[in-house]
């Protein structure tokens, strides 16, 4: 019998405001066969942040050494981008050579996508699988030891975060809407919260993606929040560079009574009509239950037959 893949769960954003949550996490990814770890300062509370900008960088790095078959971030937040600057990719580099799967997203796409940038996110090895790099997936508390449900989370999410750090998961496929049928493109994969994507831009840690497929969600952010931060990725020149744009789900906002018909549809809409790189829609990703995981950084191909689309890699 083979030894639990090492797993350990560690606190890079915003505080964990109760520890119910990441043991009860613990717990379920134990049944779930793996070997679970708390970092030392994953509960740690300085103003909004799981401790000072120090101690996450620390946290980070502790875990980079170790090396464990997965990162798994508790939550996501706010915090990541103060600790850009002085994280040692090099370091990260080495984790993710070392068979090391870091997953999360939200704030978590900070993180990928300047591992990305410095070379930090590279594909494994031949023949070593795919379940070592970055990979947008579910979180600690919110997927694994959420209080409403006596699993601690979503069935399909579980299923597939397991497969992918197992490295069994080679595609994901989702119902997206008419008239992409045919489509077949390939191209590496990147992205994540479009705010914290959109935050990095013009910045050293901005992944310099050509030819690639750009998925894309967010939460708590109006249509027009969402339309002027693609608006900003298009007038950068980043969208026209994509091979497709994938995106996944947009939720939690607050209509408007002056929206008038404006909604979501609408941004979407007209966003295709600045460009002919095709926008796909029904990725099921972001804040939301139920998520798969998505290797950032890999050659992926996305396939449409009628309204089924598939991502393999």
């Amino acid at each position: 019998m083979t030894d639990a893949p090492s797993l350990i769960l560690f606190s890079p954003a915003g505080i964990v405001a109760k520890a119910t949550p990441v043991r009860q996490a613990a717990r379920r990814l134990q049944a779930l066969g793996f070997a679970p770890s708390i970092d030392a300062s994953a509960l740690n509370k300085h103003q909004r942040f799981a401790g000072d900008d120090a101690t996450r960088i620390a946290a980070v790095h502790r875990v980079a050494e170790a090396a464990p078959h997965v990162a798994l971030a508790t939550r996501g937040g706010y915090g990541l981008s103060r600790m850009l600057d002085q994280l040692d990719w090099a370091l990260l580099a080495r984790s993710v050579e070392r068979g090391t799967a870091w997953v999360g997203h939200s704030d978590l796409t900070a993180l990928h996508l300047a591992a990305l940038a410095h070379g930090a996110a590279g594909p494994a090895k031949p023949g070593e699988g795919v379940s070592a790099g970055f990979w947008a997936g579910p979180m600690a508390c919110g997927d694994f030891g959420h209080p409403d449900s006596p699993d601690g989370g979503d069935d399909v999410t579980q299923a597939c975060f397991v497969e992918a750090v197992t490295g069994e998961l080679e595609a994901v496929g989702f119902r997206t809407e008419q008239g992409f049928d045919g489509l077949e493109v390939s191209g590496r994969l990147w992205g994540g919260n479009l705010a914290m994507t959109q935050a990095l831009l013009g910045t050293p840690h901005f992944p310099k993606v050509r030819n690639g497929i750009l998925f894309l969600e967010d939460v708590n952010e109006h249509p027009y929040r969402i339309e002027r931060a693609l608006l900003q990725l298009h007038q950068a020149g980043v969208l026209k560079q994509q091979r497709a744009i994938v995106l996944g789900s947009f939720s939690e906002y607050r209509k408007s009574p002056l929206d008038r018909g404006y909604t979501l549809k609408t941004v979407i809409a007209h966003l295709r009509s600045l460009t002919e790189v095709p926008i796909l829609t029904g990725l099921p990703f972001g804040h939301v239950p139920t998520k798969v995981c998505l290797p950032v950084g890999r050659q992926v191909v996305l396939s449409v037959q009628g309204r089924d689309a598939f991502m393999l890699w």
